[in-house]
């Protein structure tokens, strides 16, 4: 009965995420966000869906969108998700694909005219995760070629022959460019944890539909680069290095650890090396755990980051995504119901707390009262559609796999 019960649950649970992709996630970027005047999609919406037409455009939102309706194509077969997927396509090849350099570009205005024209490796490696996930659901070779060119690129330019792993970013002609940062808040640093989670995460889904032997080594040698300089002693990610990867910063991301988790198993799983893979195995489970313990507020959700002492308790969008993702996959490497019982109060908090019951989709973040702060968008270059249409997919399909 125990066994019955679980399923019910894990049925119901399926449920509930094919209702929130196809209820709210989905139709709200098709309804509010696309531009049907200057092609692809508004640059910036507040949380109450107030449109501002003339914002810049960033190309990580466009790739992220790109691949969120491929996904959805792909699980649902919808003709409209197909048509979403190819108006970001399209705009992604006319407009952020830089013809004369190669890459795609940071930003472009509202009509699409290059407005930042760096090429960040992180940037770069969402175009590549974004266009391998078309190709699945289209076989549209120039969309492969695409994403081939820009990793030949990265490898070109990004990859540190010395000391392995990549450097940061680029100039539009490909030269080092001064400020490597993502983003304000970052560091200045010569390597980030982040630009080498998402070059994993971009090259394993390109591997799925591309069987290149340098592909292949390239995620070999960043699993490895991973597990030796990245994943610390206590079974969290250091984020900031020198080149040398020397660690820069004591700070706990609690979003990228669990994320990480799941994303380094799913690499290794492509790879179809039992022994790299039981390596990760433990390293992945040990990385869940540590979130677990240390990751909730006393309300159910999952706080943002650490720095030595000082503890940010806000619940930011897409650290409750990726937990539910990372726990599901910590629960069947284990079996174990108390990453199965995370899961789910993961998703009762988000149901509860994160989803816009009135304007849709999710909020940005939550402080420590689970007030959703208002003044925070809905829309802009880092505020899309991809950790929580990916949650809901991810489940959708593990839980399927489970029956199987």
């Amino acid at each position: 009965m125990k066994e019955l019960e679980k399923q019910r649950k894990l049925d119901e649970l399926s449920q509930e995420l094919k209702n929130e992709l196809v209820a709210n996630i989905l139709p709200y970027w098709v309804t509010h966000v696309m531009d049907k005047t200057n092609g692809g999609f508004y640059g910036y919406l507040t949380t109450h869906n107030k449109v501002d037409e003339k914002a810049p455009k960033g190309g990580i939102l466009n790739s992220r969108i790109l691949w969120t309706f491929s996904k959805a194509y792909h699980v649902f077969g919808n003709r409209h998700y197909l048509e979403t997927a190819n108006h970001a396509y399209v705009y992604l090849r006319d407009f952020f694909l830089d013809k004369e350099d190669g890459g795609v570009y940071w930003m472009v205005d509202h009509k699409g005219k290059p407005q930042e024209t760096r090429k960040h490796i992180y940037n770069q490696s969402f175009a590549i995760y974004a266009l391998a996930e078309y190709f699945k659901i289209t076989c549209h070779e120039e969309s492969l070629q695409i994403a081939k060119d820009i990793f030949y690129l990265i490898e070109k330019y990004g990859y540190d022959r010395q000391y392995k792993g990549y450097l940061e970013a680029f100039t539009k002609e490909w030269k080092m460019e001064q400020d490597p940062r993502l983003s304000e808040s970052d560091m200045e640093a010569e390597k980030s944890m982040n630009t080498h989670l998402h070059i994993l995460e971009a090259y394993t889904n390109l591997f799925k539909v591309w069987k290149s032997p340098q592909l292949k080594e390239r995620i070999t040698e960043l699993i490895d680069v991973m597990l030796k300089h990245i994943v610390g002693p206590t079974d969290q990610f250091t984020l900031f290095f020198d080149r040398q990867w020397h660690g820069m910063a004591n700070i706990v991301s609690y979003g990228h650890d669990i994320e990480g988790s799941w994303l380094l198993y799913e690499a290794a799983e492509v790879l179809g090396d039992e022994k790299r893979l039981e390596k990760v195995r433990r390293t992945s489970i040990d990385m869940a755990e540590k979130v677990a313990i240390e990751g909730f507020s006393e309300s159910g959700g999952l706080i943002n980051e650490r720095e030595g002492d000082d503890v940010d308790e806000e619940k930011v969008w897409w650290v409750q995504a990726e937990g539910m993702i990372g726990f599901f996959n910590a629960y069947q490497l284990t079996l174990s119901n108390d990453y199965l019982e995370a899961v789910y109060k993961l998703w009762r908090f988000t149901k509860q707390h994160m989803v816009d019951k009135h304007y849709g989709e999710w909020y940005w973040k939550l402080d420590e009262q689970n007030n959703a702060y208002l003044d925070r968008p809905k829309v802009e270059p880092w505020k899309c559609p991809y950790h929580n249409s990916r949650c809901c997919f991810e489940l959708i399909e593990r839980i399927d796999r489970c029956k199987s």
